[in-house]
């Protein structure tokens, strides 16, 4: 079996990211101007967004298990472990902490005022708003319990077909583990999965050759379906400043506070680090998925970023499901938004189970487009809000989803290099001991 802290040779390809920033252009344009006719181009970002989702499953179940074997002892996983989980944790309640911050310094919803009554009505008034609230009423109903359950699946070729995502990193993580306490008879199949993870990479390659249409066809179709620029601006200039109170929140924390992490603790330029995960980030903003973009995460983060392996397919499947900084931070200023278009003061009790609730439903956000809607649900409920309230933010969440996607696919492969010199630097300090 290879080396895990191998470095992969690096893989330039600026005819590619010049392609890939074409078609993005291409894509606001057409879509922009021309409206719902781009709506028929729609099929091609979608034929390129299954192709990404098809890698999946055989990507996390092999990243996984690779990543764990590359420890080499499985008792170095609870370090590894706890390092990972306290990164998510903590990026994941700054955004948090930074959402609440600037919608109580924003305010955008003081001079938007609605009754629950009126509320009910406003956002059931048309049928798209009305079907998109009646699939998060379904979903709202397991709360905490269903949470809970998602860990673990009673088929896990079943969670596989559904693209259950966490159940197959629980199954990967624990069937990794133990083939590592196997000795010999553990180190073929190690060896197999090793080569399947090659593979998928290989085949990343291939289709990483249709981004550029793939890209323009989910961007172009998406403004589309939502009328095309007028539309789109019309909708923005009713909760403007919700929006741009997202924006800002995402900004600071991408550009602020995890530069500022991946310089002191994973001692790195963060600006050489952001231009080697550019395709990955474009990708995820094309997509809203940071699920269907961790192929490309995983590739730049070790072919052009030069973080280890044994880090990479160990933080970022992991972190493409429960690291959610830029879902958590939207959901908090959602929520008081939502608050403030009804006129319901929240105080610190109620923000503070905001600020809790918020930070454990990103775990549960599913790394699929608009997953965070569901989740948001819990976060209402929990400070009493009605969940009719989402129907106010609907019509530009799918430009704003795309946004903290970006945010969460940055925050991913930053948290690969910090947990890659956190470990890196206890086993030196092991072995001058």
């Amino acid at each position: 079996m290879p080396d895990a802290t191998q470095n992969r040779p690096v893989s330039s390809s600026p005819v590619l990211m010049i392609a890939i920033v074409v078609g993005i252009l291409a894509g606001i344009a057409t879509g922009w101007f021309w409206g719902e006719s781009m709506t028929s181009v729609a099929w091609l970002g979608t034929f390129f967004l299954n192709t990404l989702k098809m890698l999946l499953v055989p990507l996390i179940v092999s990243s996984m298990i690779v990543g764990i074997a590359g420890l080499g002892d499985v008792r170095k996983l609870g370090r590894t472990g706890l390092y990972t989980l306290s990164y998510y944790a903590a990026t994941t309640g700054i955004a948090v902490l930074l959402g609440i911050v600037a919608v109580n310094i924003i305010q955008p919803g003081v001079d938007t005022h609605y009754t629950e009554d009126t509320l009910i009505t406003e956002v059931q008034s048309t049928d798209a708003t009305a079907d998109k609230l009646r699939s998060v009423e379904v979903s709202k109903e397991g709360g905490w319990v269903s949470i809970i359950l998602s860990f673990v699946h009673p088929n896990i070729v079943g969670a596989a077909a559904d693209m259950k995502i966490l159940p197959l990193i629980i199954f990967a993580l624990v069937f990794g583990g133990i083939l590592t306490t196997l000795e010999e008879k553990g180190r073929p199949v190690i060896a197999f999965f090793d080569g399947v993870n090659e593979a998928v990479m290989k085949m990343v390659h291939l289709i990483m050759y249709m981004a550029p249409i793939g890209i323009f066809g989910l961007i172009a179709g998406r403004l589309g379906q939502a009328g095309g620029g007028d539309a789109f601006l019309a909708e923005l200039s009713k909760i403007g400043g919700y929006a741009l109170t997202v924006i800002i929140g995402l900004l600071v924390h991408a550009a602020i506070v995890l530069p500022l992490i991946l310089r002191y603790f994973g001692g790195r330029s963060p600006l050489s680090y952001a231009k080697g995960m550019s395709k990955a980030l474009t990708t995820a903003f094309s997509t809203a998925s940071s699920s269907a973009t961790l192929p490309i995460t995983i590739e730049c983060t070790e072919q052009e970023n030069r973080v280890p392996r044994k880090a990479s397919l160990f933080v970022l499947p992991m972190g493409a499901t429960v690291n959610m900084d830029g879902t958590a931070l939207y959901e908090s200023v959602a929520a008081i938004f939502i608050a403030q278009t009804l006129d319901i003061p929240l105080g610190f009790e109620a923000q503070l189970i905001i600020f809790i609730t918020a930070t454990l439903a990103a775990i549960g956000a599913a790394g699929i487009p608009e997953a965070g809607l569901v989740t948001m649900t819990i976060v209402l409920t929990a400070v009493g809000l009605p969940w009719e309230g989402i129907g106010l933010i609907l019509a530009v969440d799918w430009f704003l989803d795309r946004c903290r996607t970006t945010v969460n696919v940055w925050g991913d492969s930053i948290g690969a290099a910090v947990i890659a010199r956190l470990t890196d630097a206890k086993d030196d300090d092991r072995e001058a001991g």
